[in-house]
């Protein structure tokens, strides 16, 4: 049985198509069987959907200063450790 590791290590060329037909086959059968690997295999390609889709989406009212409080405050906070 093929590890999970092994199939997270593959799973990028799998879901560009770049796989090997034997690495499919076996990658196809662990997801059949694994929770976990689906779950990653999933997040993986609708990250790829959401990052490949060229629609720009309008960033709400006041998020950006909110943003840059927010990273002030954590770059203060980590420097005074």
């Amino acid at each position: 049985m093929v590890r999970c590791k092994t199939i997270i290590a593959h799973l990028s060329e799998y879901v560009d198509g770049e796989a090997t037909p034997e690495m499919c086959h076996m990658i196809e059968k662990h997801l059949r069987g694994c929770h976990r690997c689906t779950a990653v295999y999933d997040s993986t390609r609708k990250m790829l959907v959401i990052t490949g889709d060229e629609r720009v989406f309008e960033i709400p009212s006041g998020y950006s200063a909110r943003l840059h409080r927010f990273l002030d405050k954590a770059i203060l906070e980590g420097s005074a450790s």
